[in-house]
């Protein structure tokens, strides 16, 4: 597997964002900010983002960096709407799509890294070109698209009963 110290942290603190996020989908239908798991995923995400800019296969900087920080804008923007917009209906929505968002993103390179390097010895793709992980990020994909849905409808029906 061949992963350094920061590769290993990186791991553990992301798999942690992963399921910080996971509970909150599971408990609120969205990563709330207000509760544990949400704050787990935000602070778990960021360090995580922040990590992978030490970190590369290839050497220099590459699109793993730029997912990495474009992950950091994101939930960076939906903090800000959480603790600076807290009577914006509107915000809401955006809070929760960046957050869902960054998500998804945070999948794209998990997916790549663990396909290619699991199990141990005989992972399931041989590269990021493998159909598995085409098909895998596909859909996921389409579950982002529909928890999009989701959490869009639910919101609009939270902000109803708050009006």
């Amino acid at each position: 597997m061949n992963l350094s110290g920061l590769g290993i942290f990186h791991t553990i603190i992301g798999v942690t964002a992963l399921i910080g996020a996971v509970i909150g989908f599971i408990r609120y239908g969205k990563i709330n900010l207000a509760q544990p798991s949400g704050k787990v995923y935000f602070y778990a995400t960021a360090v995580t983002s922040l990590t992978a800019l030490g970190i590369s296969k290839n050497g220099g900087f590459n699109a793993g960096h730029v997912f990495s920080l474009f992950i950091l804008v994101l939930i960076t923007v939906a903090y800000f709407l959480f603790s600076n917009k807290k009577e914006s209906k509107k915000a809401r929505y955006f809070e929760n799509f960046l957050l869902s968002f960054s998500f998804f993103l945070s999948l794209v390179p998990t997916v790549n890294e663990t396909f290619t390097r699991v199990p141990i010895g005989h992972p399931l793709a041989k590269d990021i070109k493998d159909p598995i992980i085409g098909q895998t990020l596909l859909v996921i994909l389409l579950l982002f698209i529909v928890g999009s849905v989701f959490q869009f409808i639910k919101q609009k029906r939270e902000n109803v009963e708050v009006s």
